[in-house]
């Protein structure tokens, strides 16, 4: 099919695995931190990290 394979790909949302859930910043599938309904991954998380109130520990 010459249409290609992109409008196929995307047409209905995954209920499951990997790639039913995103970064809420950059829509990443990578590296995501759902621990405490964050749902960043873990690049976005670093610079947000001290807006939502997390702190490094020393």
């Amino acid at each position: 099919a010459i249409m290609g394979f992109a409008n196929i790909w995307n047409s209905h949302p995954k209920k499951y695995g990997p790639g039913s859930r995103y970064c809420r910043v950059c829509k990443n599938t990578h590296g995501l931190i759902r621990k405490y309904g964050l749902n960043m991954c873990r690049r976005c998380f670093r610079e947000y990290a001290d807006d939502i109130g997390f702190k490094k520990l020393d």
